[in-house]
């Protein structure tokens, strides 16, 4: 498989993570309404805004609340307005962190991020030393016990794919930034349905840390996509594959 995906970092938390669908969707929801409001709520005329339906599609998220969350960001229904905020922090180890906020009061944000990032034993990184480590790329994925790893492969590459691979259930497709779009109408168009899909920061290289280590960082992780005003966690930690969240 090449490079590293956001997807293949949290295998082992599926269950969690399925768990946190209403919490997803409203993180889908804030990134659809900030992107309208910065450009408009026409998706032909708005890239951020296209991809953030592409997400959100890929997510399985109905198309009224789509509708809505476009609808808030333009005005047209009373909403809130949420500043962007990026932090660059280093875990445990050395583990480099990519956070990405969305929030209504950033005060309170920047407070919570330092606060789980000490409790965690983290810390904050000078700007760009963390960045430089990741590159932008598309993953979508689908569930392996639905589809075969050879009938996505076909349609995926037809698209204009790099990679297709299927690990634990879970298949991935990964794609340079400019191709997601296309390779998403593809699988569409087929009749795909995917579990998520987005334009994500991966890793160059990953860091190997011992199983308390890696359970250490991975707590810190998951209390900071857990927070409210937090939108992305991208790290570089490599996860075993038999490793099991506590």
């Amino acid at each position: 498989m090449s490079g590293h995906s956001k997807w293949a970092t949290i295998k082992h938390a599926k269950g969690a993570a399925d768990a946190k669908r209403g919490q997803m969707f409203t993180k889908l929801i804030k990134e659809i309404s900030i992107a309208a409001r910065m450009g408009g709520g026409s998706p032909e005329a708005n890239p951020r805004l296209r991809t953030a339906i592409i997400k959100a599609r890929g997510a399985n998220m109905p198309k009224d609340n789509i509708d809505r969350a476009i609808k808030k960001g333009t005005g047209e229904l009373e909403g809130v307005n949420y500043e962007e905020l990026s932090y660059e922090a280093y875990a445990g180890g050395g583990v480099g962190l990519l956070i990405e906020v969305l929030t209504d009061n950033k005060n309170r944000a920047a407070a919570d991020v330092r606060n789980i990032l000490t409790r965690g034993g983290g810390e904050l990184a000078k700007a760009g030393s963390v960045a430089r480590l990741f590159r932008r790329q598309g993953i979508i994925t689908l569930d392996g016990e639905k589809y075969s790893e050879d009938q996505v492969m076909e349609a995926a590459l037809e698209g204009g794919a790099e990679d297709v691979s299927l690990s634990d259930g879970i298949i991935e497709v990964l794609s340079a930034p400019e191709d997601f779009e296309t390779i998403m109408e593809t699988l569409e168009a087929k009749g795909f349905e995917t579990m998520s899909a987005e334009v994500s920061m991966v890793a160059d290289t990953e860091i190997s840390l011992d199983r308390d280590a890696t359970g250490k960082a991975m707590r810190m992780i998951d209390k900071l996509e857990e927070n409210d005003d937090v939108q992305n966690v991208y790290h570089n930690l490599s996860i075993p594959g038999d490793f099991e969240a506590e």
